[in-house]
């Protein structure tokens, strides 16, 4: 989707598009785990910080269970 710029918002229902390896997964402890294709809902966007304006390098956070969640770039993520 050259061109398109396709805003997330707290509330979306979201896929993991990208290969994307964590080392947090509850299931996956200290191991490195690709999340590619996982589906969840984005939670918070991190835009500001204690009212200032932040630029974060990870802004998008979805929640994937109900003991996992991270922080994702926009262009990991697609809208489902």
């Amino acid at each position: 989707m050259l061109g398109v710029n396709v805003v997330m918002k707290v509330g979306d229902r979201v896929r993991v598009k990208e290969s994307v390896v964590v080392y947090h997964h509850p299931e996956h402890r200290s191991q490195a785990f690709d999340i590619k294709g996982t589906e969840g809902d984005v939670v918070g966007i991190a835009t500001e910080w204690r009212g200032r304006p932040i630029s974060a390098n990870l802004p998008i956070v979805v929640q994937f269970s109900k003991k996992f969640k991270a922080h994702l770039r926009e262009n990991e993520l697609e809208i489902i």
